[in-house]
């Protein structure tokens, strides 16, 4: 490709080759054909002239694609779908009379476009089991390792490093049924004619309103399709370019969420993204180890919420049976969103696979916030051994005061233990009071709720789409 001319990043750096291909030429025409031939095919089976020979025609050349022939027509005839007609009945002149027989451009255009998005959420959809894989695994290892929880990004009680991966597991799983609900749900535009009326049709088959019906119901079988769309004008409702590009935003939501937590996690050292042995961090500071697959995350993501209100806006201005408003922006919008979330989704995955986790900086955060946090217990020991609830809470009041200007003021460490081991109030050693600093004793369920959700939520998901974990993500532009 010239360097002298843009090209989209989503292209040169980001997407994968596989669904690079899903929105290349090549996929979109040789559908095209696939269309043309399913339609002939189907209007053969059902009484029109039409024969075996001229559909082995044109199916002998689904794949030869003359692109400077069909760029040319267009030029001439200034009609994409017009130029291809023209390309294709060159190299099958015996079936050129019959392509595109009583068919309007949204025909070969709309159901397409349906079946491109299919594909692509089928693309997705894998690619989102196998990061729920590597977060699996992660959350697994590290399902009794306490760390900080926080709520407001200020200290809060413990959780741990397997639990929170939990929650980045769970909206991924959100997002995975809504992928299941879209494919499942996605139906072609069929054969409707210029508005919708099938007229065309019934004209071709003589008023034989069963034969217009059939059309549609066999086209459907052929492209893999359970039916078509119940009504329509020319094109199929642009609501369903808007709820794909919706599920879209949603795993982009995900993953800008997982990411960063991530990004504040290698901020305080804990956790960290793959950094590769030559890897350079920054072009001015050598020992910087910049979150950069996770910026990049973050950074696809917000394109892709921002690209979700698109179509919905086009949606919303479609005119009666059709108007053309649609079309330039679609090319755009709709390819470009799924590129986004096929590299949010490889990067992701890189990332899940290869975190890195500094358990001695996780033990050191937590022993500066944790006598605070078990100073409930404390006081409860204390009143055991007869002690007044309230008159320790009030002292573990003022030493909690005390202790924060000691970190804060003075940068030194929290020293509310020792505080609350001289305060005769509370008759407890040192080591007394010290043995309620044990991390284990303050994540309540995380393990248990790890193990809960690996077994009833993650194993059957993964047991049920074991296609998606045998290719493991390859060509990674990270």
């Amino acid at each position: 490709m010239s360097k002298a001319i843009y090209e989209s990043p989503l292209s040169s750096r980001y997407a994968s080759n596989e669904m690079q291909y899903l929105f290349s030429p090549d996929k979109k025409f040789s559908t095209w054909r696939r269309l043309w031939i399913a339609l002939a095919r189907a209007e053969m089976d059902l009484g029109l002239p039409i024969t075996q020979a001229q559909i082995d025609e044109m199916e002998g050349h689904i794949a030869h694609i003359d692109y400077e022939l069909a760029a040319q027509k267009e030029r001439e005839l200034r009609h994409d779908v017009m130029a291809h007609i023209h390309a294709f009945g060159t190299l099958c002149p015996t079936a050129m009379p019959i392509i595109h027989l009583g068919a309007t451009s949204c025909y070969v255009g709309d159901n397409t476009d349906i079946i491109i998005m299919r594909e692509g959420l089928e693309l997705i959809q894998n690619k989102l089991v196998c990061v729920i894989y590597h977060l699996a695994q992660f959350a697994d290892r590290y399902k009794a390792l306490p760390t900080l929880g926080f709520t407001h990004f200020q200290a809060a009680q413990l959780v741990t490093v397997g639990k929170r991966a939990t929650l980045w597991m769970n909206e991924l799983l959100m997002d995975l049924e809504e992928v299941k609900y879209r494919i499942s749900n996605l139906k072609l535009l069929g054969c409707k004619g210029t508005t919708g009326t099938q007229a065309s049709f019934l004209e071709l088959f003589e008023g034989d309103h069963e034969k217009c019906k059939e059309l549609d119901r066999r086209i459907a079988r052929e492209m893999g399709f359970e039916g078509t769309v119940p009504v329509s004008g020319q094109t199929y409702s642009r609501k369903v370019d808007a709820a794909v590009l919706s599920t879209l935003s949603g795993v982009a939501q995900s993953a800008s969420k997982f990411a960063n937590d991530l990004r504040l996690l290698c901020h305080l050292k804990e956790i960290e993204e793959p950094f590769e042995k030559n890897q350079i961090g920054s072009s001015a500071m050598p020992y910087k180890r910049n979150p950069m697959r996770c910026e990049r995350i973050c950074a696809l993501a917000r394109y892709v919420i921002a690209d979700g209100a698109n179509p919905a806006m086009t949606a919303a201005t479609q005119w009666f049976e059709r108007t053309l408003d649609d079309s330039a922006n679609k090319r755009i919008a709709v390819p470009e969103a799924f590129l986004a979330v096929d590299a949010i989704l490889n990067i992701y995955g890189n990332v899940a696979a290869g975190l890195i986790v500094h358990e001695k900086v996780i033990h050191r955060h937590i022993m500066e916030e944790l006598p605070f946090m078990a100073s409930e217990n404390i006081m409860m020991d204390a009143v055991k051994r007869g002690g007044n609830r309230q008159d320790l809470h009030e002292r573990i009041r003022i030493h909690s005061i005390e202790a924060g200007k000691h970190v804060k003021d003075l940068g030194l460490t929290n020293n509310l233990i020792d505080l609350l081991a001289a305060d005769p109030l509370f008759g407890m050693s040192n080591e007394e009071i010290s043995a309620h600093l044990d991390p284990s004793r303050y994540i309540g369920r995380c393990p248990e709720q790890v193990t809960e959700f690996l077994q009833e939520q993650i194993h059957p998901i993964l047991e049920a789409h074991p296609e998606a974990l045998t290719k493991q993500l390859t060509d990674l532009k990270v």
